[in-house]
């Protein structure tokens, strides 16, 4: 899995109430605190808050990469705008996972979650209905020609 500096602060404190009861943590939860973690940032130094937190510092594009051609297994980000926006640009991004919350909630002006990005198809690889009401969606993303 790999975060941003500010997602990880997040993920931590997520994690610290499932921490506290492992015997009724969503199995989600479980599998995110068993993964190794790669925390993209410039300003966390080791050690972190997590076990199997690694920091890596510099280009966050060239660290993904770098860790794309090492890992036996696929990489996970999760939460980070920014970092997800960079990754999508440079052509890192192998899936993308969309999960679409039936609510409305009548405010305007809010912006896309990636807004600004460079137009991309998407081809529907897997879908699932949650729980009756919430869907997960995950695409392959390729630029728009």
């Amino acid at each position: 899995m790999v975060l941003g500096a500010t997602t990880f602060r997040q993920f931590v404190a997520m994690l610290a109430d499932a921490d506290a009861e492992p015997e009724v943590r969503d199995p989600w939860v479980t599998r995110m605190l068993d993964m190794p973690t790669t925390v993209v940032s410039s300003t966390l130094t080791e050690p972190l808050d997590r076990p199997d937190a690694t920091v890596v510092g510099g280009d966050a594009v060239e660290a993904v990469a770098r860790l794309k051609e090492e890992s036996p297994v696929p990489l996970r980000s999760h939460g980070s705008l920014t970092l997800n926006r960079a990754l999508m640009a440079a052509g890192l991004v192998d899936r993308l996972q969309v999960t679409v919350f039936p609510v409305i909630t009548g405010r305007t002006g809010t912006d896309p979650v990636l807004g600004g990005a460079a137009d991309y198809d998407l081809e529907l690889l897997e879908q699932r209905t949650l729980d009756g009401h919430t869907v997960e969606l995950v695409y392959r993303p390729t630029p728009h020609r």
